[in-house]
């Protein structure tokens, strides 16, 4: 069974950073595609960043230069580093890998 918990998020000022750490039960992050993806209240979920396991990475246009995805091979964890962040990156961060979901991280940034 997959599973996948995320960790990291908090409460920040705008243009700070956090790092954001998924860590995968069931699963080898370096032989499969992650994704980190983010709900704001009222919105729907988006894509943020993908890593494939070859490591070439996707970001959305609003984070791109921002935000950085990386995998730890030995610690099977996927992490996103945030940085110069903005009240609009306020949302819960999710991890997905094989049709698996975590329950999310709250990130929150304040002006």
């Amino acid at each position: 069974q997959v599973q996948l918990v995320e960790s990291g998020g908090g409460l920040v000022q705008t243009g700070g950073s956090l790092r954001l750490s998924c860590t995968a039960s069931g699963i080898i992050f370096s032989n499969n595609f992650v994704g980190w993806y983010r709900q704001a209240p009222g919105k729907q979920r988006e894509f943020v960043a993908t890593i494939t396991s070859f490591g070439t990475t996707s970001y959305a246009g609003s984070v791109k230069g921002r935000f950085t995805i990386s995998t730890d091979n030995a610690k099977n964890t996927v992490y996103l580093q945030m940085n110069d962040l903005k009240p609009e990156d306020t949302a819960v961060y999710f991890c997905h890998s094989l049709g698996t979901w975590g329950r999310g991280t709250q990130v929150t940034v304040s002006s």
